[in-house]
């Protein structure tokens, strides 16, 4: 049984989900096979969704996973003294960031430009084309997170949307985007988390297993 079939198992109303949460998957492993890296970014408890995918990508998650021989041993040689301890301690990442994190980035574009140009501003700093963006709107129509895909498409990143039944202005703007069938905002993000956790253990497997 595959993830996503464990998945419906558990969330049988998430059954419609299914292609697109391939979809996804499909999207961020062609990312990260191509050397890009994932930007989040939500508000509110999705905000909280956008550093949790984060953290499930940028170290082990559900699997070990060890530094190759090579990178053990230009540890060992750069720093004699802490290369075992290094290489012992590090695991193999996927590159992520989550655009919510920065209280004074934030604070200083809220100030000194526009509130809702908070992840735009980020995604055009840190965007590159071949990387991703997951936006997380329960509602779909969140307008920083909409201003952040705009910037998003225009630098070529490809764009998965995280929301609720109808995916709101944000369903459009996007190259896959999971829209899940639930009426409340409470129901939504308690899907929302199963969700994400599929897709960082499947990127998980295909990377590190």
């Amino acid at each position: 049984m595959t993830r996503i079939e464990q998945l419906i198992e558990t969330y049988p109303d998430l059954e419609s989900c299914a292609p697109d949460i391939q979809a996804a998957f499909e999207t961020l492993r062609t990312c990260y096979h191509s050397g890009g890296k994932l930007l989040t970014c939500g508000n509110g408890g999705s905000a909280a969704d956008a550093e949790h995918i984060v953290g499930e990508l940028m170290k082990g998650y559900l699997l070990k996973r060890p530094l190759s021989e090579d990178t053990r041993a230009k540890l060992v040689s750069a720093s004699p003294e802490d290369g075992d301890y290094l290489a012992s301690h590090l695991q193999g990442a996927l590159p992520a960031i989550s655009l919510v994190s920065q209280t004074s980035l934030l604070s200083a574009i809220s100030n000194d430009t526009a509130a809702d140009m908070v992840f735009a501003q980020q995604v055009y700093a840190y965007g590159r084309e071949g990387d991703a963006l997951i936006g997380i709107s329960t509602s779909g129509n969140s307008r920083n997170v909409i201003l952040a895909v705009q910037v998003a498409r225009a630098l070529g990143l490809r764009i998965i949307g995280l929301t609720g039944p109808t995916g709101g202005a944000l369903r459009p703007l996007c190259d896959v985007c999971i829209c899940v069938p639930a009426e409340n905002t409470p129901a939504i993000q308690e899907r929302h988390l199963p969700i994400f956790h599929v897709l960082c253990a499947m990127l998980e497997e295909e990377f590190f297993a």
